[in-house]
């Protein structure tokens, strides 16, 4: 069995989460296997290890359960990206559209400086909105995009789309 197949067994549908008609990835059965949760914090990193990331951007709120032990591996900080009025600091905004409505991130204003190298790191690529508008703070405050990772891509949203002429990596395809 390959190592994504694995995975794949791995993590829970449920079925009609949130909401009738969408099928929901539970990784908190992944979360729960040390073994399992070491394997994808080591393939990263493996990944990124060679192109010097100073700073893990992690994606509010499972962005954050990748992000640190990632950047531990790679030596680098790690920054919250987070839903607006968060953060204590002063902080630089991105919206970005919703299925219905907007939405907003922020960071704190002085979380890298400029040609600081980042990895932007989410349990999920879908849509691309939210990496797409992290990338955005990032080249707002002038740090150089070294990659995107995910542990799951649904390939069916196209979010790839909206990040192109990036290093993206993710672990497992539905």
């Amino acid at each position: 069995m390959s190592e994504t197949a694995d995975l794949k067994t791995i993590i829970r549908d449920v079925p009609d989460f949130p909401k009738k008609g969408i099928l929901f990835k539970d990784i908190t059965t992944l979360l729960a296997r040390p073994d399992i949760f070491k394997r994808v914090i080591d393939q990263i990193a493996d990944h990124f290890q060679q192109k010097k990331i100073e700073k893990v951007m992690g994606i509010e709120s499972r962005g954050f359960i990748f992000g640190a032990p990632i950047a531990y591996k790679l030596n680098a900080g790690i920054v919250p990206i987070r839903k607006k009025g968060k953060l204590p600091y002063k902080t630089v905004s991105a919206t970005y559209a919703l299925e219905y409505g907007t939405d907003t991130l922020e960071m704190h204003e002085d979380a890298i400086s400029k040609g600081t190298r980042v990895l932007i790191v989410d349990d999920l690529l879908a849509t691309g909105g939210t990496a797409k508008a992290t990338a955005e703070l990032v080249e707002k405050c002038g740090g150089e995009i070294v990659g995107f990772a995910f542990l799951i891509e649904l390939e069916f949203l196209k979010g790839r789309q909206n990040l192109n002429g990036y290093d993206i990596l993710s672990l497992i395809k539905y």
